[in-house]
């Protein structure tokens, strides 16, 4: 099943700042995954009957890339699907420059509610750092991230010192670095900021 995820992403590799303000060595065109949704759904149900046996009320994911997954998600499993959107809170050289909202309607609702946190591919993995900071602002659990993709080790890593296990359907090794520890910096190779990929 990975090999035919990855057939979906388009891959390149070079030097590239992403949105979480590291610098990584793959890019993926992540607007490509979903002109077919139906091409999509068999990862979706997928991640969602790994999902199924952490007993969640709801799913919740970044705007846009994450949220598109996690709603074919939750209504796969039949339960509660939220979203959240991104804010750019300070200059683009700084690292987690960002926040991701609950719509203001919805953040009543989901106090005690046992979430996933789904994304469509995880990097650096700003955007569900930020959605589980908004989601325990408001008192929801969150008890497991999804993704369909990761990649390298970094999220892994910080997820596992959070205690939340990560159910995917891919993994790819990949470098990620902070802008002052960056390689490519150091030997010089140009860097590409080719807009916020959702990773």
């Amino acid at each position: 099943m990975q090999e035919e995820l990855l057939r979906l992403l388009s891959a390149r590799k070079g030097h590239f700042r992403l949105e979480s303000g590291h610098h990584g060595d793959l890019w993926l065109d992540l607007d490509r995954l979903f002109l077919r949704p139906r091409s999509v759904r068999p990862f979706a149900i997928a991640l969602a009957n790994k999902l199924a046996r952490y007993n969640i009320a709801a799913v919740c994911g970044p705007l846009v890339g994450g949220a598109l997954v996690a709603q074919m998600v939750a209504a796969e499993m039949d339960v509660e699907f939220y979203s959240t959107e991104r804010f750019v809170l300070s200059q683009p050289d700084d690292l987690f420059p960002l926040e991701y909202r609950l719509p203001l309607g919805l953040r009543k609702i989901i106090h005690g509610k046992a979430f996933a946190v789904v994304d469509d591919v995880i990097y650096a993995g700003s955007a569900v750092r930020e959605t589980l900071t908004e989601l325990r602002a408001y008192e929801a659990r969150p008890v497991v991230i999804g993704a369909l993709l990761v990649l390298g080790a970094s999220a892994p890593g910080f997820f596992a010192d959070q205690k939340l296990p990560l159910e995917s359907i891919a993994h790819l090794p990949s470098g990620l670095w902070s802008p002052s520890e960056c390689p490519l910096c150091a030997s010089r190779m140009p860097l590409e900021d080719l807009g916020s990929p959702a990773v």
